[in-house]
């Protein structure tokens, strides 16, 4: 019986030149961006630079909003696997010990790639857009996804949805609940909640480095980070209640869980 690898056809010579030609286009773009920053990109620029017309790469990237779209993707993955070859590194331990080390492989891709950083999370690009739930979407949630697990392992559904996530409001809840799933299985409202308010101190904290705006801590950035995440993480997993713990009783005007055993 033929195997997986015996039934996949051969691609031609044609598509291998291609495949080369388009990769070599992606390396001289980030290059590009990486001496003059992801505002000066242009394909007259790129096409110079590989002795190329526009012409002849109009073949490969039609628009330039096509190059940036396979700029970000390929940023995206590389930070994605850069987070998780550093969970794959980790040794086995504690569930925020391992999102720690999920949010130090983030930091380390960022300050180590601060162009492609700016590329993905600096100053939109002037008339790019980005395609609606395209390729770039589906990039960022797989990176999404790697967080969410390392986070959450371990925690059922029952106690992600009884989290302690004070001040929603009906109307947000309902919109976190209608919002598509980024892992294997959709996160209830509290959980996407404390999700993205963990997301949103780490990338800041990260985005404060990049644009050196914490440089006056000199080598001492990636401590202030390493007991800033530590402090993050351990306060959301907090917020989640033991298995069989009875749910605290919420407050129907605040949506805040009363509770005398958090602390």
């Amino acid at each position: 019986m033929p195997t997986e690898e015996q039934t996949v056809a051969p691609t031609s010579l044609r598509e291998r030149r291609r495949a080369a030609a388009t990769q070599e286009i992606l390396d001289a773009a980030e290059r590009h961006i990486a001496e003059h920053g992801p505002a000066a990109l242009s394909l007259r620029a790129v096409a110079r630079s590989l002795g190329m017309t526009v012409q002849a790469l109009y073949h490969y990237f039609p628009s330039r909003d096509d190059l940036v779209t396979a700029l970000i993707v390929k940023a995206y993955d590389a930070l994605a696997d850069a987070v998780q070859a550093a969970v794959d590194s980790a040794p086995d331990g504690p569930a925020r010990e391992r999102v720690l080390v999920a949010a130090e492989g983030y930091r380390h891709w960022a300050i180590t790639h601060p162009e492609r950083f700016q590329l993905l999370y600096g100053t939109p690009l002037r008339y790019y857009a980005a395609p609606v739930d395209g390729p770039t979407t589906r990039a960022v949630r797989r990176m999404s996804a790697i967080f969410e697990r390392e986070m959450f392992a371990g925690f059922s559904t029952a106690q992600l949805a009884a989290a302690e996530a004070p001040g929603l409001s009906a109307e947000l809840l309902a919109h976190l609940a209608q919002l598509p799933p980024t892992g294997q299985t959709a996160l209830p409202p509290a959980a996407i909640a404390l999700m993205m308010s963990a997301w949103g101190h780490m990338h800041g904290l990260v985005v404060l480095e990049v644009f050196g705006h914490t440089s006056f801590l000199g080598d001492h950035q990636a401590g202030i980070f390493r007991m800033a995440m530590r402090n993050l993480f351990q306060d959301v997993h907090d917020r989640i209640p033991a298995a069989g713990a009875d749910p605290a009783p919420a407050d129907p005007h605040t949506t805040e869980r009363v509770t005398s055993t958090r602390r």
